[in-house]
């Protein structure tokens, strides 16, 4: 037993060790003076640095007194305005012998206050040869010569006179008109009608002809101020008609 105490005692410092360090007191200096000597001498870099007030010129000091400084605003390009696109009933008609061709645009097939009547200088009988072919593009141009005109500010509905072309010919003028007691009375008569063409008898005891007529969906495209134009949608199980309507108005 004295053998295995004195082994016990000898060994068990070996197994366990101390873990406590001394602790030297030269390197803690050597730390905390190394900590001392960042911050001074960040300090003293700061302080080091001169303290110039600045320099304020006179005329600077007026215009800022007179007012604020207006801050410089980058210029922004111009992006043009997206065409806009809309659903209108427009409505083709005229007397079968001898008369013109009417446009009506409607917003509202109920209403009986078109929001568009022209009456175009082609005759009924020459539109049709010309749908036959499959391709109509009628074109109402008014040209404004005085940039000081009220035509060349107010909307496009407004201006009296077109100058009329078809399919790329000259045949003469379009002009704006005012619905009468006739024009509602029909356009109340096809009320019911959004898409169809046909004929309207004249009434018993009239001298005016019967009228034939032509009513279907139209996509009107406002392009900007100056242009719009209408373009016939054709039903699903109808003829491919093409037929587009343009007003602009050039400079």
């Amino acid at each position: 037993m004295p053998k295995i105490d004195a082994l016990r005692r000898f060994l068990l410092p070996c197994i366990h060790p101390t873990t406590t360090s001394p602790v030297h007191p030269a390197t803690n200096n050597h730390h905390v003076s190394t900590k001392k000597r960042i911050s001074t001498s960040l300090r003293d870099d700061l302080d080091d640095q001169p303290l110039h007030p600045p320099q304020q010129h006179p005329e600077e000091d007026d215009s800022s007194s007179s007012g604020s400084p207006t801050p410089a605003v980058a210029s922004i390009p111009a992006v043009p305005p997206r065409s806009s696109k809309t659903m209108v009933i427009g409505t083709i008609f005229g007397h079968r012998r001898g008369g013109h061709v009417w446009f009506c645009v409607q917003h509202d097939r109920l209403n009986t206050k078109p929001s568009l009547l022209l009456e175009l200088s082609i005759p009924t009988t020459t539109l049709i040869q010309e749908m036959n072919c499959g391709l109509v593009r009628i074109a109402l141009e008014f040209k404004n010569e005085s940039p000081e005109s009220e035509f060349s500010r107010c909307p496009l509905h407004s201006i009296p006179v077109w100058t009329l072309f078809c399919n790329g010919r000259k045949l003469g003028f379009a002009v704006r008109r005012k619905a009468t007691g006739q024009n509602r009375l029909m356009l109340k008569t096809m009320q019911s009608t959004t898409v169809g063409a046909g004929v309207i008898p004249a009434g018993p005891g009239s001298v005016s002809e019967e009228i034939m007529y032509m009513r279907a969906n139209y996509e009107c495209v406002v392009g900007n101020a100056d242009s719009e134009s209408f373009h016939l949608i054709n039903p699903e199980q109808g003829p491919g008609q093409e037929l587009s309507i343009f007003l602009l108005r050039t400079r």
